[in-house]
């Protein structure tokens, strides 16, 4: 259930928190210079195919050819659907061809964005497959009467509205009436409609459909009618969003709220607090236990320890309380963090299969809250669980942190962007309690230079805002991560 969710605005990035009983579950980042593009649509053209990996590049727009493998071809779906051998990728699609395709991972350091021809466009209720004819049910939804009942009066309304195409049955599904079903029919059957008009007219590469900004996919996607409120610090999005709202998601219109108070919105629920702490290796829990978190692009480690926990009768119990205190921070930092790809659990050894089994359900029943798709493995005969967590977008580290050369590569530090956005944040926060002549930034030539290029239309917006001038200079003795701001 989501308690809260929080969104705070700014001209450089936009932050949104979900709260889930005061304490912050999930955390999404947008950065206006490094927008998401999963759900973008493109006509791409086939740059190269590689008969060896079974895959190709195709030519998209973006700045790194985008790839594709066979396993997202959409030809190849119905021939696995009909359990018939599958075509060579080389002879479905060659160099200089023009498709229709779909990202459906963004790029990820050097790697290029993940395309599919098998696409699908979301609504708040249904899942619109235009290539398919059958109806699905979110694996969120675990009744089999349950599903059931949605199929088959999801399969009456489609007769009735005459749609076209296949579907996937969200959890949302469950609470609406057969009218919001009906919208999101439609909705979705004119979205694609308008999509494939205009590829009629344009040439590779093209953007045919951009997805929902940040802020309308979460209402889309992660508000319900539990939903307690929407707070957002920006007046501009706060009504674009109950525009928006009436039409899609009528239930929340009321709990959207324009915040504009003190303290500023994300100190409500210290957001910037626990960021700090997910950012770190160590967590430490409330028994004084703790886990590592150690991140590489093969995969994510975790590693729990008893720590100074002395609170068990005897070490098994120790061991024990100390794993499901773990299961759960575990589960969470999951989502906090948007870890993705294969996670290893290291969780202290049990002797005591029931404690293993006990450890586990705990897991499942955290992790069952998480809405990306996660597969999760019981232990294995060296006591290690094997996760794996669908990855779209970029973890919480990528997106603020770069390697360390200082020590070589061995640790990470925040990005110079991730400071600068720091800084530009204090000096507006600051600019609510004072009210000096002027603010100096002192920092690193690295973040000076970065405030006199790239950063500089956010700096001279701020500066706006707040009717101060901002001036800045070097201090060579300051690491990249160290600046003070003076009010002069």
């Amino acid at each position: 259930m989501n308690d809260d969710i929080l969104i705070n605005v700014t001209s450089f990035e936009t932050r949104i928190a979900i709260i889930e009983s005061g304490i912050i579950q999930e955390l999404h980042i947008e950065r206006n210079s490094q927008k998401g593009k999963v759900g973008n649509i493109y006509i791409g053209k086939v740059i190269r195919v590689l008969p060896g990996l079974q895959s190709a590049f195709i030519d998209i727009g973006l700045e790194r050819s985008a790839f594709i493998h066979i396993m997202d071809l959409q030809e190849n779906r119905r021939e696995r659907l009909n359990s018939t051998n599958i075509t060579p990728i080389e002879k479905l699609i060659f160099p200089g061809q023009t498709i229709i395709t779909q990202i459906i991972k963004d790029q990820i350091g050097s790697k290029g964005a993940r395309l599919t021809t098998q696409i699908s466009l979301a609504g708040r209720i249904l899942v619109y497959l235009p290539y398919e004819d059958h109806l699905g049910v979110s694996q969120k939804i675990n009744s089999e009467e349950g599903r059931m009942n949605l199929k088959d009066r999801l399969k009456s309304i489609i007769d009735a509205v005459m749609g076209m195409g296949g579907y996937i049955i969200r959890t949302n599904a469950e609470d609406a009436s057969d009218e919001e079903i009906q919208l999101d029919i439609k909705y979705l059957n004119k979205l694609w409609s308008s999509i494939l008009s205009c590829s009629k007219n344009k040439s590779a590469p093209y953007i045919l459909y951009e997805d929902l900004d940040i802020s309308q996919r979460i209402i889309r996607d992660i508000a319900t009618p539990l939903t307690k409120t929407i707070r957002i610090d920006s007046l501009e999005v706060t009504d674009k969003l109950v525009e928006w709202s009436k039409i899609y998601a009528p239930f929340i219109v009321n709990k959207i709220q324009y915040y504009s108070e003190d303290p500023p919105l994300f100190d409500l629920a210290n957001i910037d607090q626990e960021i700090k702490k997910a950012l770190s290796r160590k967590i430490e829990l409330r028994s004084g236990g703790y886990i590592i978190i150690d991140q590489t692009e093969a995969m994510t480690t975790i590693d729990v320890n008893t720590g100074k926990f002395v609170g068990g009768k005897n070490l098994k119990e120790t061991i024990f309380r100390t794993n499901l205190e773990a299961a759960q921070a575990i589960s969470r930092q999951l989502r906090l963090r948007n870890l993705g790809g294969i996670i290893i659990l290291d969780f202290i050894d049990m002797e005591d299969n029931n404690h293993q089994d006990v450890v586990l359900q705990e897991l499942q029943k955290y992790l069952s809250k998480d809405k990306t798709k996660i597969t999760i493995n019981g232990f294995t005969k060296l006591g290690l669980v094997e996760i794996t967590r669908k990855r779209t977008r970029d973890s919480l580290k990528n997106q603020m942190c770069e390697t360390c050369l200082v020590c070589n590569s061995q640790g990470y530090i925040k990005t110079a962007k991730t400071i600068c956005y720091e800084i530009l944040r204090e000096i507006l926060q600051e600019s609510r309690q004072f009210n000096p002549k002027e603010f100096r930034i002192l920092a690193s030539q690295k973040i000076i230079d970065l405030f006199l290029e790239e950063e500089n239309p956010h700096l001279t917006k701020l500066s706006d805002i707040i009717q101060k001038t901002i001036s800045l200079a070097v201090e060579n003795s300051y690491s990249s991560e160290e600046y003070d701001i003076i009010l002069i």
